[in-house]
């Protein structure tokens, strides 16, 4: 599960992957809203990641 987390890192590190201008969702280049798309991603990734790991009963 923790493999989910380079997820995220890598699909923002590789800039030329999102560096076009087209296609547009609401006005906006897909620069900007393919990086503010990865907020919700990658809290549900840390989040299933996190409910994976056992818990210690303290």
């Amino acid at each position: 599960m923790w493999i989910l987390l380079l997820v995220p890192f890598i699909g923002l590190l590789w800039v030329p992957f999102y560096n076009f201008t087209d296609p547009a969702l609401f006005g906006f280049p897909v620069f900007y809203w393919y990086q503010l798309a990865w907020v919700p991603i990658t809290s549900l990734l840390i989040w299933l990641v996190y409910r994976s790991r056992a818990h210690d009963d303290a």
